[in-house]
């Protein structure tokens, strides 16, 4: 089910005051991002592989200890073809489309303070009244 106009509107207001107001936790999530390489999808296939093969043997000469450890190699290996690159991005001025100044940084309202959400739920109630 699609967003209306007024909830994307709302989600992109959300977005861009969490892009200004919590840049650091931004950089921290975004930090990790990026793109496995062939080379590290290989190795992680070849282990899980490896693994699977040492699990095999251990069923066929009766050693638990050995399938045990083969399982642990195989998941091993499917967890560090599954990981994402950890390539930090370069620093980015800003968010490409998105505005970054030309506004205030916080909403007044009235006494100032108030969480997030209840900023949020002020801006809400006063759109739903003028609606």
């Amino acid at each position: 089910m699609p967003l209306s106009e007024q909830e994307q509107r709302l989600l992109e207001e959300m977005e861009r005051s969490l892009y200004q107001n919590d840049s650091d936790f931004v950089a921290r999530v975004t930090r990790r991002q990026g793109r496995p390489t062939y080379t590290v999808i290989t190795l992680g296939v070849l282990g899980a592989l490896a693994g699977v093969a040492i699990v095999i043997v251990g069923l066929v000469i009766k050693a638990p200890l050995l399938g045990i450890l083969g399982f642990v190699v195989m998941l091993a290996g499917v967890l560090f073809a599954l990981r994402p690159g950890m390539r930090a991005p370069k620093a980015k001025p800003a968010r490409p489309g998105r505005p970054s100044s030309g506004r205030p940084s916080r909403p007044s309202s009235g006494g100032g303070g108030g969480s997030f959400m209840d900023r949020m739920n002020e801006r809400w109630d006063k759109r739903n009244d003028q609606s």
